[in-house]
């Protein structure tokens, strides 16, 4: 890789980072260590160059370049590994079979971590021998994040998050845009109550980009007369420090939602329609954190449908639309809501086309992991986002429904980008405007 290219790819810390080249590597290599355990053993020496998590990554489909191929990503670490905690460690040294990792080796692998990996699962769902190479991506992001090299973007936005809650520099605070939002809408917008059954959160791309999904996701919980409420310290979504690669930063971010939905006394915080941010809460909290969480966490597709099987919520059948679904990577394959959803669109009467890759072998968004906020990752997401496009519109569908905001964006995007003559829709709006009162 060029010094031009290399520069390109410099993380948050790289050009304001004082440590040496050596201490840098140290750092990576020591985020490396503490992953080190027997289920990485096994990831480490079972892959048996099959090339199958080749044929699942749609970045390799879309450009057919063999270093898109998902385990070469974590070839940094499997070369860590196999020099200093391997069995044959020792040999590997003195022989010189595998060489000391480099911060050059680093720089040139940042790309693959972060500009061409979502952390979608695919990959890991397909390998024959259940390796899980998303699992390795993501620990290999945790180095680059050590030795400095997470995407500035991305390690931005983490460090924002983790101090002030918001992982943006913002006009308004959030709460304020909850109260427009409500007020533009028609809905009453529960915010800061002292005490409440149901922890809110919303997240960052729908209270810019789409707020009348928020506004739909609030009318459904007030017309369930559900005790909720948002809490002005705790409404984001989205974890950056989970992107970023920073157990640290995604630790002390959670920690506020966890610690408001403790002070309400909740039972359950509700996660709206974001992908990361189920994933990263609902699976990862509670090991980040060291404890059993006190509350239960559930995606809002889950919690609507719960009501519907209950016969708390009724909704009217829609037109006959035909009308196809993208399973959010996050939230069905990795997080396995693949019910939920469906038994919405069912009481919707919703005339669904599935794509031929559907449910958990879903294509994933092409935006997830980051990716929406790294503009010079754009080429790339268009062309594995093309795929999906022409997926999607071999079902012969009419309306394209999902129930991530990242996807939202992701997709919007590339509509605009190819002249694409369908919208992504909000799930949850559609459930909304289809209440029987």
């Amino acid at each position: 890789m060029s010094t031009t290219a290399t520069q390109a790819f410099a993380g948050a810390g790289a050009a304001n980072d004082n440590r040496t080249a050596e201490e840098r590597v140290e750092g990576a290599m020591g985020a490396f260590a503490r992953s080190f355990g027997a289920t990485v053993a096994w990831n480490m020496e079972s892959c048996i160059h099959c090339g199958m998590c080749a044929d699942a990554c749609h970045f390799y489909i879309a450009t057919g370049d063999a270093k898109y191929t998902p385990i070469w990503k974590a070839e940094m670490f499997k070369r860590a590994f196999r020099r200093e905690s391997g069995a044959f460690a020792p040999f590997f040294k003195v022989l010189g079979l595998k060489k000391k990792v480099t911060l050059k080796d680093l720089e040139e692998w940042q790309e693959l971590l972060f500009d061409s990996c979502n952390m979608c699962g695919r990959c890991s769902l397909i390998c024959p021998m259940g390796l899980e190479v998303a699992e390795l991506i993501e620990i290999g992001r945790r180095g680059m994040y050590e030795a400095g090299l997470a995407p500035k973007e991305l390690a931005d936005r983490a460090a924002l998050q983790a101090e002030t809650g918001v992982p943006e520099e913002v006009e308004k605070p959030y709460a304020e845009l909850l109260k427009e939002i409500g007020e533009k809408h028609g809905v009453d917008v529960v915010l800061d109550k002292a005490k409440a059954d149901i922890m809110v959160c919303a997240p960052r791309n729908d209270l810019n980009r789409n707020p009348s999904s928020v506004a739909a996701m609030v009318k459904v919980l007030n017309k369930l007369g559900a005790d909720y409420t948002f809490r002005s310290d705790a409404i984001v979504a989205e974890n950056y420090g989970y992107y970023a690669g920073s157990n640290g930063l995604q630790k002390k971010i959670a920690k506020r939602v966890v610690d408001q939905a403790k002070k309400i006394g909740a039972s359950l915080v509700l996660v709206p329609e974001c992908g990361h941010a189920y994933y990263s809460l609902r699976w990862q909290a509670a090991e980040l954190m060291g404890e059993t969480l006190p509350f239960k966490v559930r995606h809002v597709t889950e919690y609507l449908a719960e009501q519907v099987e209950a016969g708390k919520l009724k909704l009217n059948k829609v037109d006959g639309l035909p009308t196809a679904f993208h399973d959010p990577c996050q939230i069905v394959r990795k997080g396995g809501v693949t019910e939920a959803p469906r038994t919405l669109m069912s009481e919707l009467g919703v005339n669904l086309k599935e794509m031929f890759n559907h449910e958990g072998f879903s294509f994933c968004c092409a935006g997830g992991g980051g990716m929406n906020d790294i503009e010079r990752t754009r080429p790339l997401r268009l062309k594995a986002q093309e795929v999906k496009l022409h997926e999607v519109d071999d079902t012969g569908a009419k309306r394209f429904l999902t129930s991530c905001s990242d996807c939202r964006v992701a997709f919007d995007d590339a509509g605009e980008h190819f002249n694409w003559d369908k919208k992504t829709e909000s799930l949850v709006e559609l459930v909304a405007d289809n209440i029987k009162e």
